[in-house]
């Protein structure tokens, strides 16, 4: 195994931010101080200067869906393609999906995720698994999950079209109350389905990609926030909200966090820089996802709680179509959901807080590293520049001032949701466990060397949101 010396960069940790250098020995962090003395390193000892740049925990995206099976079809950011493009966003770990097949079987359903991840991601990975229905010991199959290294689960409140709500609230309070006796996570993606189906049942316009921000409303947004906050509420227990959109939806987190509910709230950059007009044109499907793009005035209010610290995570959701598959409907109704954006988070989080000067460069990995390792519980291994912890790094130039576009970025979709915006800071290098896997524009993964990352290790109490 290999011995680096990554000398006179700037260190970013939650807690600290200094000028030292870092020794990396194989896969982990052995060494951090102020000034490490060459002689006293091994013949061989690889010497890298970051003199200007930043020394961050490689990123965590924690809400990603790469090879997607949906509508007939498959994302182009498989596990090839994502392990990709994360790494030249800094992305070091991704946090996916495993679906529940409902045959009474959790484990088996992760496993079977995991075995497929492991064949071809060059990045790490844990998971969260869907739980679709309730059946008779749903219990023990969480109890073999959370054995098995995975400790959050994902439900909807909505698709039932599809076959993934819980729709009887008595049920899924039980799922609550077990993975409250676990001490699982439970994560929401949060619209009503039942307002959903009212406002398409009473609909009488047209279904273009703007329309999409009509049939699922902010409205829809918050009265899933309500349903799922009550029964967190009633149970003590802590919730997770995925992607949040809108200012409407904060208002209930808010509403229930005054109720002395413990909601931990993740968003993403879209929901806080892209509004609905970009549904407008004959590019309008390329911004189709769900829940929809909504108005400015919510992009300004999810920013401002970003800046309050209201808000906890800023993932991506990545799930990407082709252009050409985005292109093929205008209807909203068909056109595939989703788009890309892990390569695109740090940048764009960067430039907010250059250009605004609101969040320390300290907050940004603590809301794309530290907090989502801690909350998903595999920190101190990872989301960390401490001594034995794995040695995920990203050398990150603060000043550097680029342009996304399709040209710049190296999703499979062949578009980026964010074509012509500068930003500025750029990912030089991103190692994983000490080996390089990017740098200066050359990739250097290795699909397979992707590890499954079992969350065995809690921290979440570490992670202060009130």
């Amino acid at each position: 195994m290999s011995t680096i010396l990554i000398q006179g960069g700037l260190l970013v940790d939650t807690e600290w931010t200094r000028h030292a250098d870092i020794l990396i020995d194989g896969p982990i962090i052995v060494h951090v101080a102020n000034k490490i003395s060459e002689e006293s390193l091994p013949p061989g000892t690889e010497i890298i200067s970051a003199e200007g740049l930043c020394v961050l925990p490689g990123l965590i995206d924690s809400h990603t869906h790469y090879h997607l099976e949906s509508r007939g079809t498959v994302t182009a950011d498989s596990f090839k393609e994502g392990s990709k493009l994360a790494t030249f966003g800094g992305v070091t770990t991704v946090i996916d999906f495993a679906d529940d097949d409902k045959k009474g079987n959790l484990k088996a359903c992760s496993k079977k995720r995991i075995k497929a991840m492991h064949s071809e991601m060059s990045v790490d990975f844990t998971l969260h698994q869907g739980v679709y229905s309730y059946r008779p010991g749903i219990e023990k199959e969480l109890k073999e999950l959370k054995a098995s290294g995975i400790r959050t689960i994902k439900i909807f409140t909505t698709y039932k079209n599809v076959g993934y709500l819980i729709e009887n609230i008595d049920e899924l309070t039980v799922i609550f109350q077990e993975c409250k006796k676990l001490d699982m996570m439970v994560c929401v993606h949060c619209e009503d389905d039942a307002l959903v189906s009212k406002i398409n049942d009473e609909w009488t316009g047209t279904y273009t990609p703007l329309d999409h921000s009509s049939l699922r409303p902010a409205e829809v947004e918050a009265r899933g926030i309500e349903t799922v906050a009550k029964i967190a509420h009633s149970q003590d227990m802590r919730l997770y909200v995925v992607h949040l959109s809108s200012k409407a939806g904060l208002e209930v987190v808010r509403k229930y966090r005054n109720l002395g509910t413990d909601i931990i709230v993740e968003t993403t950059p879209h929901y806080l820089f892209l509004d609905k007009s970009k549904l407008e044109g004959e590019n309008g499907p390329l911004y189709v996802m769900t829940p929809p793009l909504r108005t400015r005035e919510d992009n300004l209010a999810l920013q401002e709680a970003l800046v309050n610290g209201e808000i906890q995570v800023v993932a991506t959701d990545h799930c990407s179509f082709t252009k050409e598959q985005k292109l093929e409907s205008n209807d909203c109704r068909t056109i595939l959901p989703g788009i890309p954006g892990t390569e695109e988070l740090l940048p764009l989080i960067h430039t907010f807080s250059y250009e605004h000067g609101v969040i320390g460069i300290s907050q940004i990995v603590n809301l794309l590293s530290t907090g989502p390792a801690k909350i998903f519980g595999i920190y101190p291994q990872k989301g960390s520049l401490r001594v034995g912890s794995d040695a995920d790094i990203v050398l990150f130039d603060p000043e550097a001032a680029w342009t996304l576009s399709s040209e710049t970025t190296h999703s499979a979709s062949g578009y980026t949701p964010y074509e012509g915006i500068d930003v500025t800071g750029k990912v030089i290098a991103t190692y994983l466990r000490g080996r390089l896997i990017m740098s200066d524009e050359v990739y250097l993964g290795i699909p397979g060397d992707g590890l499954f990352v079992p969350q065995d290790k809690k921290h979440l109490d570490e992670v202060y949101w009130k």
